[in-house]
């Protein structure tokens, strides 16, 4: 930001609500620069304070406003912010609540082509959650606030309480939520994580404790075990086991060296084979050419006989065909097939019907050539057969000859190298059972040095957990809280100033007696604010929300750096509203530089004319009319 103020935090740049066919649009900008102050003006229902529901509702709010404006045409909202310095663009849906929130780089006018980051709302301590990503720009992600015993995430929404004052918490009795005990207690967490004086470390203490205890018992037990069975199982010492280990590895890389060698002296001393064993390689060539030459001709054989006997059986049934003509005569008709009437013979007509007697007699079909093609192909068959059969004897008898020369030259290689080969085996046979034997005893240190480590790895831990555990007792049996407490007593102290000087600067009636207790509970006037009027109480809330804001901006503390107040007017009079702007004005510009407060106000003071970022008129003559600027009914 400009002028050396801070980047961290959270700026609230622009507010869009999407309806069917147009946006309506809040900016806190001047120019491209967030503006200090914002100051929303306009009459009663106009949507002044819509604008800040809507904020809160993009930062994570549960609901958003409902009025009837609003929900049949306002479809989604987005927040454009500046998280540390960068431009984001925060989406929600309206309508029913959801519970996700988009959030994407860029800037309403130049969104970018960036996917939006779909965020849950819950759980807030989620690192993919909405939360997790604003309190990580307010360097608070990760931050958890007690209660009781156990601990919760800190979320975004429990430091919306020091970003945001609602009219409702102006002048009631219920502003540090004293109606919900537990609120009121994490209220008063979120200020110490703030001004980072929280001290939960004796509940943390406690719980590490609680984790490590029945951790420790278990990993005991485990090792009571674990002893047992290594005792049972006896596998010596892990000096005795690292040298047995050595020693078996040596013996592996002897019998490896020995059998090396050993190959070596049976190949050199079997080189005057070489003749033998290439007659050898001819031979079983020879013997393995003639066995598939053999085979081949056995196939054709079998697969010839079998086409032989398919034209044998054509030619029979051509045969067949044609001696069918002599042995049956043709056919004669003795009764008229249309009206039944017997036949005159020699007539080829009906004399009743006139009907055709004379059927078709062409005699059976010549079939002589189909006959003399099928018979010369049966003799060729029969031919190709015959020499086939003829040369399988001859082929079988060269196969067994070939094969007999190939056992021949097998034994004549073995006699002759059968000297020189054997020794070597008998010395490769005392060379393997040496390697087994070291195989076996280099597993066996192995398995114990395994077992050994196991035992040495379950004590070690044993023993870190019992160490942690003692020191985490003696830690919590005499914890150093001094520190702690005067780090929040000096902070309890510098609100109470805060908080007195600025009722001073409003000349609140007895604001020297005014103070904050260490509960964080304003008091005026001897009492605390419960007890005050209506415009009293009114001051107050301001005061002391505004006191924190300062502190905490100041102090370069935790706070995401904005404020909304909503009417601060509230039971107030023009000079009390006109010294309410001229302080803001002045903070801004002095200690408050970078710092954000956006205020909705119905009649703002001549004095914030500059600050006003829009004035809601409620009147058709004098736009805009109201936030939904078109709803004018």
């Amino acid at each position: 930001m400009r002028n050396g103020f801070r980047a961290h935090g959270i700026r609230i740049r622009r507010l869009r609500l999407h309806a069917d066919g147009r946006p309506y649009d809040v900016d806190f900008r001047a120019g491209e620069v967030t503006r200090p102050l914002s100051v929303i003006a306009g009459a009663f229902g106009t949507g002044k304070t819509t604008i800040l529901e809507f904020v809160d509702y993009c930062l994570g709010a549960a609901d958003h406003p409902r009025h009837p404006e609003i929900t049949p045409r306002v479809r989604a909202a987005t927040l454009e912010v500046e998280l540390s310095g960068t431009p984001h663009l925060i989406q929600r849906p309206v309508g029913e609540p959801s519970a996700h929130a988009y959030v994407t780089q860029g800037r309403l006018d130049d969104p970018g082509t960036a996917t939006p980051e779909r965020r849950p709302l819950r759980p807030a301590g989620a690192p993919e959650s909405l939360s997790s990503l604003l309190l990580s720009h307010c360097k608070l992600e990760g931050v958890r606030l007690r209660d009781a015993a156990e601990t919760d995430p800190l979320s975004f929404r429990n430091l919306m309480w020091l970003c945001f004052l609602p009219h409702d918490r102006l002048d009631g009795r219920d502003l540090l939520f004293e109606s919900v005990p537990m609120k009121q207690l994490k209220l008063s967490q979120v200020v110490d994580v703030v001004f980072d004086i929280h001290d939960d470390h004796a509940i943390e203490l406690g719980r590490r404790i609680r984790t490590l205890e029945p951790e420790l018992a278990a990993a005991e037990d485990h090792l009571r075990t674990a002893t047992a069975i290594v005792a049972e199982l006896a596998p010596g010492e892990v000096a005795e086991l690292e040298e047995a280990a050595r020693a078996a590895k040596t013996e592996l890389a002897a019998c490896a060296q020995a059998v090396a060698a050993l190959d070596g002296l049976a190949r050199a001393d079997t080189t005057f084979a070489e003749d033998l064993r290439e007659r050898h390689r001819a031979a079983a060539r020879t013997a393995r050419d003639a066995s598939t030459l053999l085979r081949d001709r056995e196939t054709q054989a079998v697969r010839m006989t079998s086409l032989r006997a398919t034209y044998a059986d054509d030619v029979a049934k051509l045969i067949m065909l044609t001696e069918a003509g002599a042995l049956f005569p043709p056919l004669r008709l003795d009764v008229c097939p249309s009206c039944l009437t017997p036949a005159v013979p020699g007539e080829r007509r009906c004399a009743t019907c006139q009907a055709d007697l004379d059927p078709d007699d062409a005699g059976p079909p010549d079939v002589s050539g189909e006959l003399r093609s099928a018979r010369a192909r049966l003799t060729e068959l029969t031919r190709y057969l015959d020499e086939l059969e003829a040369g399988i004897p001859r082929l079988r008898a060269a196969a067994e000859r070939a094969q007999e020369v190939e056992s021949r030259a097998a034994a004549d290689l073995d006699a002759a190298t059968a000297h020189a080969v054997t020794p070597y085996l008998a010395q490769r046979d005392t060379l393997a059972r040496r390697r087994e034997e070291a195989a076996a005893a280099l597993q066996r240190a192995v398995d114990g040095l395994r077992l050994r480590h196991g035992l040495r790895e379950r004590a070690d831990g044993a023993e870190t957990m019992r160490v942690a555990l003692a020191a985490l007792h003696a830690e919590a049996a005499a914890p150093d809280r001094v520190a702690a407490a005067a780090g929040r007593a000096a902070v309890v102290a510098d609100l109470g100033a805060r908080y007195r000087d600025i009722l001073r600067e409003w000349r609140y009636p007895r604001a020297e007696e005014a103070r904050v207790a260490d509960d964080l509970t304003p008091w005026a006037r001897g009492k605390p604010y419960p007890a005050a009027s209506p415009g009293g109480r009114t001051l107050i809330a301001l005061a002391w929300q505004l006191a924190l804001f300062e502190i905490a901006w100041e102090s370069r503390s935790s706070h995401p750096g904005f404020l909304l107040l909503d009417s601060p007017r509230k039971n107030l009079g023009p000079k009390e509203v006109d010294r309410l702007y001229r302080h803001l004005e002045a903070w801004l510009a002095g200690a408050g530089a970078g710092a954000q407060v956006i205020v909705t106000d119905s009649a703002p003071p001549p004095a914030a004319d500059p600050d006003v970022v829009v004035r809601f008129s409620r009147r058709v003559d004098r736009p805009p009319y109201a936030l939904i600027d078109d709803e004018t009914d």
